[in-house]
């Protein structure tokens, strides 16, 4: 099946009515991409459905991490879309009220962030065929924006300038086993910027793996920050995955037509997979542009218990807990008497709907629990 490229998707635009706004010859808009769904399970019970991660204050700014990550990105881009699921379209508007409700790219239902990110990439072809896209996730943490900007504009200069898809790195600081790595060899330039060729994707490794990564040199942190010019992600979404793209177009026709119902069975039945596999771990047209900035993904109570202010015994507090001799531990138990007696690296979290306890080593495996509680039916503390 031949993928169709930038001017293709100009021409299908121009048949179906949409022009792209009139701009300068050569400009290129950067047009970000928020994605905003799921709802954080590792930090459960915080986060569940009604609560998802994205649309919590975890960091005691008074802003949600979707709030901060669109604060960030609105400097930096023309428009913003925030990509999400139906059910939380109305929470996003209410805590965004600027954000435009034709700027919310809605998923009928989950589908993973092939469906999500082809979808959005689709809708943006349909909008400005000559866009360039630019995904950043909704609940990751970033310190030193001046950094992140840089690297942002690094990235989109270099998407803009070549047909490579650009994502952004981080050289690892410790032998972190709970994110994804990126392995690099050789450089590549374009738009006067030097980037790194990506070699290969690596799952969460194991410790010891983790710590050769560090060692080595080569690796950086997957932080799912994406840009692309949306001809050329498209391309690769149709030469890598015919499916999504084929079942993707069919969902846009039914849109156009103002059949909702129709488009969002035509999503339902796409395959639930995730880009990394799909097109990253095997487009020869994937580059890295290394970040300077601080990041964390904020995955489990271990790493929001690292980037919190801490007591005198490294504990971080909600409420008002009586320790005696607690150290290293995550206590939350507001408006309501609360002792913790003799333990060190404990997580202990309560809320009207559950109580979790668990040692902070093991915080990850709190996903654990949220798929049992759905396989037993009890979605209702979910």
């Amino acid at each position: 099946m031949r993928a169709r490229g930038a001017d293709d998707l100009t021409k299908a635009a121009a048949r179906m009515g949409v022009e792209g706004p009139a701009r300068p010859p050569g400009h290129v808009p950067l047009v970000a991409v928020i994605p905003a769904g799921g709802a954080g399970t590792r930090l459960w019970p915080w986060s569940n459905r009604a609560r998802p991660k994205h649309l919590l204050d975890l960091t005691g700014s008074g802003r949600s991490l979707l709030q901060e990550t669109y604060d960030r990105v609105r400097p930096l881009a023309e428009e913003v879309y925030v990509l999400t699921e139906a059910r939380q379209v109305e929470p996003i508007l209410a805590q965004l009220p600027e954000l435009p409700r034709d700027r919310v790219i809605v998923e009928p239902v989950a589908r993973g962030t092939t469906s999500a990110l082809g979808l959005a990439a689709l809708t943006l072809a349909e909008r400005d065929p000559g866009a360039l896209m630019l995904s950043l996730p909704a609940d990751h943490v970033v310190k030193g924006r001046r950094a992140f900007g840089a690297a942002i504009k690094r990235s989109a200069r270099l998407a803009a300038a070549t047909d490579r898809l650009v994502t952004i790195g981080l050289r690892p600081t410790y032998p972190a086993t709970g994110f994804g790595y990126i392995r690099t060899a050789g450089r590549f330039r374009g738009g006067g910027v030097t980037a790194l060729k990506v070699d290969r994707f690596v799952e969460k490794p194991s410790l010891a793996k983790a710590r050769g990564y560090l060692a080595e040199g080569d690796h950086y942190w997957n932080l799912a920050m994406f840009s692309w010019r949306v001809g050329v992600f498209l391309e690769e979404l149709a030469r890598y995955s015919p499916r999504h793209y084929r079942g993707l177009r069919r969902v846009l026709a039914a849109r156009r037509a103002g059949e909702e119902v129709r488009a969002a069975r035509l999503y339902a039945r796409l395959p639930a997979d995730a880009v990394d596999n799909t097109i990253m771990e095997r487009t020869e047209k994937l580059v890295l542009v290394p970040g300077g900035f601080e990041w964390v993904d904020v995955g489990s109570w271990s790493e929001l218990h690292s980037l919190l202010p801490k007591d005198g015994g490294g504990n971080v507090l909600r409420g008002d807990p009586v320790l005696v001799d607690a150290e290293g531990s995550f206590i939350s138990a507001p408006g309501k008497a609360i002792a913790v007696i003799g333990v060190k690296d404990l997580v202990v979290i309560d809320t009207e709907e559950a109580l979790l306890v668990v040692p902070r080593e093991r915080a990850q495996e709190v996903k654990s629990v949220v798929d049992r509680l759905k396989a037993r039916g009890k979605t209702r503390y979910l």
